[in-house]
């Protein structure tokens, strides 16, 4: 019988191993934007020009939000964006602040600056009362025309207000927690937070603060 060492020509090539499946690359996830505006300017108020000052601090009430805004953009922290939950005061009734015991939070611009000693982590005052609470307290018959004085006297020095009034006062950013409210007219927040928020303050920690509803 024939035959031939040579492989014949019609013989098949062994087929390649099938390819492995290309498995879909998964589209980077994107992270939420804060929910705090991005800009000072629409944080909600009317115009003005301290929004546009090197460091701003807004605090949104009810939608119990802070940020804070240099240059009239929403800082960055190393933990990100500067925009925080806060607490206030469980129960207590909308508005401005209207006097001592109200439990209510005042609204307006105010300053911040250092309160040393204080038993709440990392206090910060609040310059209240203001101008425009002086003015009211003197018409409502709530403080004298001494301790009016006084407030305004302390407001244009760019100093701490007396807060021993009828107004009220002694009212703090200070660290304590967030996740419910249960300040008395304070602004709560988490202690990493209001640590955060320390750091991106001048180093006299004055900083104008806006309260709004």
């Amino acid at each position: 019988m024939w035959w031939s060492a040579v492989p014949l020509a019609c013989a098949e090539a062994p087929l390649p191993p099938p390819a492995a499946p290309i498995e879909a690359i998964p589209a980077p996830i994107e992270p939420a934007p804060p929910p705090c505006p991005l800009r000072a300017a629409d944080v909600g108020t009317p115009a003005d020009p301290r929004l546009d000052g090197p460091v701003v601090i807004v605090v949104w009430k009810e939608r119990r939000l802070a940020a804070v805004y240099q240059d009239s953009a929403l800082a960055s922290t190393p933990a990100g964006p500067a925009c925080w939950p806060v607490a206030l005061a469980p129960g207590a009734p909308d508005g401005h602040k209207q006097q001592q015991g109200d439990r209510r939070t005042p609204e307006g611009w105010y300053r911040t600056s250092d309160r040393p000693w204080s038993s709440f982590y990392h206090a910060l005052n609040i310059s209240y009362p203001g101008l425009a609470d002086a003015d009211r307290g003197l018409r409502d018959g709530l403080i004298t025309t001494t301790q009016a004085a006084a407030i305004r006297a302390a407001v244009k020095a760019d100093r701490l207000p007396p807060d021993g009034t009828k107004l009220g006062g002694q009212l703090l950013l200070h660290g304590g927690g967030s996740s419910a409210d249960w300040t008395l007219g304070c602004v709560g927040f988490e202690d990493a937070d209001i640590d955060a928020l320390r750091a991106l303050l001048p180093s006299d920690l004055r900083a104008d603060v806006l309260l709004l509803p």
